[in-house]
C-alpha cells in the first residue's frame, strides 16, 4: 500500500478546489511531490524544460478559463527563473498558484548553496505568499492558495513547500470538494447615476476597455453594450494597448488598440473630456518621455465603471439601457484581398486574417506583425485574442502553450517575433511533447525591430554601434531547423502564397507546426 504524506495532502487538496493541471519543472526538493502524482491520475502535468515556460503557459491557461493551474518549481532559483512571465500574469490579473519546494527545514539554517530568501522573490509577483509549517497545515494551505489566487480579480499565490513536510508521513486528511474556491472582495464606489450624470454633460468622452475574461471590457458583451453607447453620444472607443485577454473578429465592433507611443496616444486622450474605464487602468506612458506627462489623464477627467479584473458587461448594458441607446448592429467587415509577392507585415496579416479558424485563440507577442494583424482582424472569424500584459518578453510562446492546454478544442495561433521569441523557445519542446494544437508563426526580420524603433524616435539616426546591439543577423537563426530540433515540423514561407498555403496546411494537422515567415 502507498503511503500518505504531505505530498499527496497538497495535492488532495488542490485537486478539491479544481486545480488539475500543473507546469513542472521541478527538482531534488521536489521529487515527493512527483511520487506523488502517481495517486493522482486526473491532475495533468505538464513538463517543461525552462521555469518561465511553465510560468507563462500557466499564465495562458488561467487567462482562458479563469480559474488556476499551479506550477511546480525547484527552490529560489528555479522561482526566480519564472518571475518575468509571472510579473505579465500579475499585469494579467491570472490566477496562479506556484509550488516551490525548498530545502528541509532542518537544513536551512547551514546555507546551503542553492538557499535563498525565497520569500523576497515571490512577493512581488505574488498577492499571496505562504511557508508550510508542518502537516498539519498542508491542506489549508493548499484551500487558501486557490483562495487567494482567486482574489483580486485574479492574482499570484506561492506555497513554499519543505521538502521534510512532503516525505512527512501522515494520516490522510479530509480534502472534500467544495466548489471553485473563492474570495470576498470589497465593494466598489460605483455609481450609475453619477456615472451616467457625468457621461452625460462631457462634450468629448473616450470609453478605454480592459480585457479579461467573458464579462471583462473586452468580452463580447461589453463591447456590444459600449459599440450602443458610442452609436447614441458619438464617443471614442478605444481597447487598452495590451489586454489580457480580447473577443476579436467578425460579429464584434472594430474598436482599435491605444497606441504604443505618447504622441498617437495623446491625439487620442487630450481633447477628451472624460475618459470612462471599463475594467482598464489609467492610461500611463509605457516608459518615460522626456516633454510628456506619466499619466496621460488627469484624475478629474477619468470615470471608473468596472475596475480591472472584476466584470463589466453588466454594468455597461445597464448604462445603455438607461441612455436609451439604440439596438446593436452587428456590422459587417470586409477581408482584405488575398496579397501577392513578398512578405511584409501588412501582407502577413492579411493571410492570416483570411485564414484564421473559427474561435482561435491568438497569443501575439511583437510589434512587427502584432499591430498589422489587429488592423485588419476585425475582419477575421471571430477569436480571442492574448497580448503581453507586463512587457516582459519570452511571453507569447509559454502562453499559447497553456492556451492550448486549456482549451484542446480550440486552434492556437502563436504570432510572434524572432528575437522576444528565444528567451523561451524550449517550449516548443513542450508543445511537440503535448501534441498541443499550436501553430507557431515567427516574424524572421533579424532584428530587435522595436528597440530600432524607439532608437529612431523623433528624427534620431540609428548608429553603426547601436545597428549592431540590436541585430540578429550574425548568425541567422535557422528557425526550421530549431524547430524540428524540437520534434515540431517547420517549413519557411517568403512569400505570401506560400504562407497562405503552409498556413492551410498546418491549420489542418493535428499537432504543433512552426513557419518561418521570410521578412
Amino acid at each position: 500500500m502507498t503511503r500518505y504524506t504531505g505530498a499527496h495532502a497538497l495535492w488532495a487538496g488542490l485537486l478539491a478546489q479544481g486545480v488539475d493541471t500543473c507546469f513542472a519543472n521541478p527538482g531534488t526538493t521536489e521529487l515527493d511531490l512527483v511520487r506523488g502524482l502517481e495517486s493522482f491520475p486526473k491532475l495533468r502535468c505538464v513538463v517543461a524544460l525552462q521555469e518561465n515556460v511553465c510560468t507563462g503557459a500557466a499564465d495562458g491557461y488561467g487567462r482562458m478559463l479563469g480559474r488556476p493551474a499551479s506550477t511546480l518549481l525547484h527552490l529560489g532559483p528555479g522561482f526566480a527563473n519564472g518571475i518575468a512571465n509571472l510579473h505579465n500574469a500579475r499585469r494579467a490579473r491570472t490566477p496562479i498558484v506556484n509550488i516551490i519546494g525548498d530545502h528541509t527545514s532542518w537544513h536551512l539554517p547551514y546555507d546551503a548553496p542553492l538557499t535563498s530568501d525565497i520569500e523576497s522573490l515571490a512577493y512581488p509577483v505574488s498577492g499571496w505568499v505562504h511557508r508550510i509549517t508542518g502537516s498539519a497545515d498542508i491542506v489549508p494551505a493548499a484551500t487558501e492558495s486557490v483562495r487567494q489566487s482567486m482574489a483580486a480579480g485574479g492574482q499570484g499565490s506561492t506555497l513554499i513547500f519543505p521538502a521534510d513536510y512532503q516525505f512527512e508521513v501522515m494520516e490522510p486528511v479530509s480534502a472534500a470538494a467544495t466548489g471553485q474556491a473563492s474570495a470576498t472582495e470589497p465593494a466598489d464606489d460605483y455609481q450609475p447615476a453619477q456615472a451616467m450624470a457625468r457621461i452625460q454633460r462631457a462634450r468629448r468622452v473616450v470609453f478605454l476597455l480592459g480585457g479579461g475574461g467573458d464579462d471583462s471590457g473586452l468580452g463580447a458583451r461589453a463591447q456590444r453594450a459600449v459599440a450602443r453607447i458610442a452609436a447614441q453620444l458619438g464617443c471614442g472607443v478605444y481597447a487598452e494597448t495590451f489586454p489580457a485577454r480580447a473577443e476579436r473578429g467578425q460579429g464584434l465592433p472594430s474598436f482599435d488598440r491605444l497606441p504604443y507611443f505618447p504622441e498617437p496616444v495623446r491625439q487620442v486622450l487630450d481633447e477628451a473630456d472624460l475618459v470612462v474605464l471599463v475594467g482598464a487602468l489609467p492610461p500611463i506612458t509605457y516608459f518615460g518621455y522626456v516633454g510628456h506627462p506619466s499619466a496621460l489623464v488627469a484624475p478629474e477627467r477619468l470615470l471608473t465603471i468596472s475596475l480591472p479584473g472584476h466584470p463589466a458587461a453588466e454594468r455597461v448594458e445597464q448604462l445603455a439601457d438607461a441612455l436609451a441607446a439604440p439596438a446593436y448592429v452587428m456590422p459587417q467587415h470586409d477581408l482584405p484581398a488575398m496579397p501577392e509577392g513578398e512578405l511584409t507585415p501588412q501582407k502577413i496579416a492579411a493571410v492570416l486574417a483570411r485564414e484564421l479558424p473559427e474561435r482561435a485563440i491568438v497569443s501575439v507577442e511583437g510589434g512587427t506583425c502584432g499591430y498589422p494583424f489587429y488592423a485588419v482582424s476585425d475582419a477575421a472569424r471571430a477569436h480571442t485574442v492574448l497580448t503581453n500584459t507586463g512587457g516582459a518578453i519570452g511571453q507569447g510562446l509559454p502562453v499559447a502553450l497553456g492556451a492550448a492546454v486549456a482549451c484542446p478544442d480550440r486552434t492556437v495561433v502563436g504570432l510572434l517575433s524572432d528575437g522576444s521569441t528565444q528567451y523561451t523557445i524550449q517550449t516548443l519542446w513542450s508543445l511537440a511533447h503535448e501534441k498541443a494544437k499550436v501553430v507557431v508563426l515567427i516574424a524572421a526580420n533579424h532584428q530587435y525591430a522595436i528597440l530600432r524603433n524607439e532608437l529612431r524616435r523623433d528624427g534620431a539616426v540609428l548608429g553603426e554601434r547601436a545597428a549592431q546591439m540590436t541585430s540578429l543577423d550574425h548568425p541567422r537563426i535557422d528557425w526550421v531547423g530549431l524547430a524540428q530540433s524540437y520534434g515540431v515540423p517547420a517549413s519557411r514561407a517568403e512569400n505570401a502564397q506560400q504562407l497562405q498555403q503552409q498556413l492551410q496546411a498546418a491549420f489542418a494537422g493535428e499537432g504543433p507546426a512552426l513557419i518561418e515567415m521570410a521578412l
